[in-house]
């Protein structure tokens, strides 16, 4: 099977696409308006190939439901969380949801194996066993190809490492005009000037 498999940690991008915006928009409060272009963003995870399943995990502010209907309306398969939640912890139930489902599909096209694409840069819990990582590699160990897409500067080191040595790691700094935009400021709060997202241009993007 040539087919993508998308598994997406928006959390983990998210944030971190934050650390960096102030550096790479030239303006301190840039954290507080960059934003994720979702459609840019699943098509990088893809790069038009055929896409089999795609999962995200996210969470619902008012202001992002819009966009994650429109993420469902593609066929993405998408669990939210509420931040305010005492019993729905942001670093624990996402992040083993996804990995729950890498596993189910990995189970489940045991006998024909595709093309794994993980958004994160979150490699804990490796030693124990269990994480993103160790996921991945069972999956890779069952004929899966594998491609991490993460910030460079936060993605876990070993996992990129066993990615370059096994597959493909493709750092988003690389597409980060592409992949974030800028909303505007609301009156009497201007932190930075609007910026909208670049066309993405995946002739470079390596592939498994």
């Amino acid at each position: 099977m040539s087919g993508v498999f998308v598994y997406w940690d928006n959390s983990n991008i998210f944030n971190e696409a934050q650390r960096i915006a102030a550096q790479r928009d030239g303006t301190s409060g840039a954290r507080y308006l960059v934003r994720i272009n979702f459609d840019n963003m699943l098509r990088l995870a893809h790069a038009d190939r055929p896409l089999e399943k795609a999962v995200a995990a996210g969470s619902v502010p008012p202001e992002m439901r819009q966009l994650w209907n429109r993420l469902e309306n593609q066929g993405v398969e998408v669990q939210l969380y509420d931040r305010g939640a005492p019993d729905r912890g942001e670093r624990e139930i996402p992040d083993r949801w996804l990995q729950l489902r890498m596993l189910e599909h990995g189970w489940d096209y045991n006998g024909d194996p595709g093309i794994v694409a993980l958004l994160t840069g979150d490699g804990a819990g490796y030693y124990e066993g269990r994480g993103f990582h160790s996921t991945l590699e069972r999956m890779h160990r069952r004929g899966w190809k594998v491609e991490v897409l993460s910030w460079e500067h936060s993605c876990y080191r070993r996992m990129r490492q066993w990615a370059e040595e096994n597959g493909v790691f493709v750092p988003l700094d690389d597409y980060y005009w592409a992949i974030t935009f800028r909303e505007p400021s609301r009156e009497g709060h201007e932190f930075a000037p609007a910026r909208d997202e670049m066309e993405l241009d995946l002739t470079q993007r390596p592939m498994a």
